[in-house]
């Protein structure tokens, strides 16, 4: 008997180029090759097309518009679930009755308006932390004022998790609130990746690296504040990045041991983590687990990190801990004279077990459809 799954994605999951959205593609991958039929409900916004290369993995493919109007802001639910509701969507989950996995609370709205039978949620984040953490990261009154309703919106909104089957959290840290709040129907399934090699190299780099996408807010705080701690340094610091921000770039300009680099595409970004000899992973805000972490575990080399990013990760030891400048420094001196080695390799391999994608799949198999 085949098994059929509804799997409802707040965003085209292709190509898989940013968080939440790699951890949905490689979920579906891996379901697939489970042998999983699966029925993908998305939206299009944004000028995006539909994306031929999902039709490899996926029985059937729904495409809705996302509602962008002015008036979806003054709704009481979060402009992220109202520009999302659809009532189409929630035919076409009525018509085939298969378990939903719904992908962020920003797709849950179906759940308002009828009660389904099997119903899964997967959390990418605590999305009213999240919130909150953006609207005190922002420069911009407007949007800070936007991120900070949406949160409260959010929290409220969060209660549609009480009519869900099952959750599926991303990461210990959300585990344990989702569980304290609702329960032993709350599983860990960490997050989907693309599954690579591991680097192994003698060979030592010359530069310190931090990469993110700098249209976020907290990516740009992390930014400034690594290029406060390296300029007038002797160190060569570089910040990447697949879009440019004004104010990133002012004060790159300033320093000559500072530079920009843009990464395009996924191979210009690997040959980066695979060239500098330590990256420097820093959030303000403690939500989910950073893809880059994990990406920047298989591919780079030494790693800083501030606590944030990696407490109740379960990989705490893989990185170097720094949350001041002096610290930072201090790990930097160090770390540039360190080869990475196969002792390295060996811990990390260890520790990266837990988040074996195709394991991880056959756990949501086995929960969803447990006899």
């Amino acid at each position: 008997m085949k098994k059929s799954i509804h799997l409802v994605s707040f965003d085209i999951p292709y190509p898989p180029n940013y968080g939440g959205i790699i951890d949905i593609f490689f979920k579906i991958k891996e379901l697939h090759k489970l042998g999983i039929h699966i029925y993908l409900h998305t939206y299009l916004f944004n000028n995006k097309t539909r994306q031929p290369e999902l039709e490899k993995y996926c029985e059937k493919i729904f495409y809705y518009q996302r509602k962008n109007a002015f008036l979806s802001l003054f709704s009481k639910l979060p402009f992220r679930v109202q520009s999302r509701s659809c009532n189409k969507l929630i035919e076409n989950l009525k018509n085939l009755q298969f378990p939903i996995i719904f992908e962020g609370l920003h797709t849950a709205y179906p759940l308002k308006k009828y009660n389904f039978k099997k119903t899964y949620i997967r959390t990418h984040n605590i999305e009213h932390a999240y919130f909150l953490g953006l609207s005190k990261s922002e420069k911009n009154i407007f949007k800070k004022v936007f991120f900070l309703l949406e949160s409260i919106k959010l929290k409220r909104f969060e209660n549609i998790l009480e009519k869900a089957t099952g959750i599926f959290s991303i990461s210990p840290f959300e585990q344990a609130y989702f569980t304290k709040k609702y329960g032993a129907k709350t599983f860990y399934v960490p997050v989907f990746h693309a599954t690579t090699n591991l680097t192994q190299t003698d060979e030592k780099g010359d530069f310190i690296l931090y990469h993110g996408d700098l249209r976020i807010a907290d990516n740009i705080r992390a930014a400034l504040f690594l290029i406060d701690v390296y300029k007038n340094t002797p160190y060569q610091f570089v910040v990447a990045s697949s879009c440019k921000n004004k104010s990133v770039l002012k004060q790159i300009k300033k320093y000559h041991n500072l530079n920009f680099k843009e990464i395009p595409t996924q191979e210009s970004l690997k040959q980066l983590l695979k060239k500098a000899q330590i990256n420097t992973l820093f959030t303000f805000q403690k939500t989910g687990i950073k893809l880059k972490l994990l990406n920047t575990l298989h591919q780079g080399k030494h790693i800083i990190s501030n606590t944030q990013m990696t407490e109740d990760t379960g990989l705490e030891s893989l990185c170097e801990l720094a949350n001041t400048k002096k610290e930072i420094l201090e790990k930097t001196s160090k770390l540039l004279e360190q080869t990475f080695s196969k002792n390295h390799v060996i811990a990390r391999k260890e520790k990266l077990l837990d988040f074996n994608t195709l394991e991880n799949a056959k756990k949501i198999v086995a929960i969803i459809f447990k006899r």
